[in-house]
C-alpha cells in the first residue's frame, strides 16, 4: 500500500507517536512519502495521512485536486472533526483495514466573468464566504433556484456543506447537520435584523450571491483560503462534480465526535 503523509507542520513529524506510525506503517509493508505545505501530490498514492488539524485537512482536501484518493486526518492540532484520529490508532487500523470510505460533497463557486482570485481554485470542502472589508455593512442579495430571498444586511454570509455544518456555520448560528445530509446551509454573519434565520436547501440548489456594499471590494474566502474580490462580483456556488473521499475509522462517529469536541448534551442528569 502506498501511503503520503501531508503535514501542515514541520515539526510534528518529530514527534514519537508520528515517529511511531510512520515505523508500524513501514514494517507492515506499506511505502510511505512525506509532503509538506507547497509540495505537489504528483504520485497517486492509496491514501494520503493529513497530519494536523481541520485547517490542514482542508489544505489536504485542495491537494488531492479531485482525485479519487482517500483522506485521512490524524490529529495533532486542536479540535479536529475532519481531522479526529489519533495518530496512536491509526497504523494498526488501516493495517488491518479496520476503516471506511465516506464522500464529502465539495462546493464550487463560479463567477459570469473571470476571476482569477476564484478560479484558481474555486472549491471547497467546508463553506464559501463573502464578508464586509471595511466598517460598512454588507448587504447580501440570495436567490435560491430562482428564488428571491430577502436581502441579508450583515457582516458577511456563509454558504456550506453539511461537512462544513460544525465550522463557521456554527459559531454563526447555523444548524448542525449530519455529515451525509445532502444539504447545504445559507448562515447569516451577525446579522443586523432580529429574524434573521439561518436556511437548509436541498444540495441541489444552485445558490447566487450579489453583493450591495459601500466599498469596492469584499472578502471573499473558500475554505482556509482568503481573497478580495469586487463588490460588483456575482457569484453562483452549487455542489462541485466530485467529491471527496474522506477515511473513517469504524470506531468514530459523528456523534460521538460532537460529545468529545464540543460537549454537546453535557448535562449533569445524564449518567450513561
Amino acid at each position: 500500500m502506498n501511503i503520503s503523509i501531508y503535514i501542515g507542520k514541520r515539526d510534528a513529524l518529530k514527534d514519537p507517536a508520528m515517529l511511531s506510525l510512520v515505523a508500524q506503517l513501514q514494517e507492515g509493508g506499506c511505502s510511505v512519502d512525506v509532503l509538506y505545505e507547497g509540495d505537489r501530490l504528483e504520485n497517486a498514492p492509496d491514501m494520503l495521512l493529513s497530519v494536523g488539524g481541520d485547517g490542514t485537512f482542508l489544505s489536504a482536501s485542495k491537494l488531492v485536486g479531485g482525485r479519487d484518493i482517500p483522506v485521512m486526518g490524524v490529529n495533532t492540532g486542536r479540535l479536529g472533526f475532519l481531522s479526529e484520529n489519533r495518530a496512536s490508532d491509526v497504523a494498526g487500523a488501516i493495517l488491518a483495514g479496520d476503516y471506511t470510505v465516506e464522500s464529502r460533497a465539495m462546493l464550487k463557486a463560479e463567477t459570469v466573468t473571470a476571476n482569477p482570485e476564484i478560479d484558481a481554485w474555486p472549491y471547497a470542502l467546508n463553506e464559501f464566504t463573502v464578508h464586509r472589508s471595511g466598517a460598512a455593512m454588507l448587504g447580501v442579495q440570495v436567490s435560491v433556484d430562482g428564488v428571491r430571498l430577502p436581502t441579508y444586511w450583515a457582516d458577511g454570509l456563509i454558504v456550506s456543506t453539511s461537512s462544513g455544518s460544525t465550522a463557521y456555520s456554527l459559531s454563526s448560528g447555523g444548524p448542525i447537520v449530519l455529515p451525509e445530509s445532502k444539504v447545504l446551509i445559507i448562515t447569516p454573519i451577525a446579522p443586523h435584523n432580529l429574524n434573521v434565520r439561518p436556511l437548509v436547501v436541498p444540495d441541489t440548489a444552485e445558490i447566487k450571491l450579489k453583493m450591495d456594499s459601500r466599498d469596492p471590494e469584499v472578502i471573499f474566502t473558500a475554505d482556509n483560503r482568503t481573497s478580495s474580490v469586487s463588490a460588483d462580483t456575482e457569484i453562483t456556488i452549487g455542489v462541485a462534480q466530485f467529491s471527496l473521499k474522506r477515511v473513517r475509522l469504524k470506531k468514530s462517529n459523528f456523534i460521538n465526535a460532537l460529545t468529545e469536541k464540543l460537549f454537546w448534551g453535557e448535562d449533569v442528569r445524564n449518567n450513561d
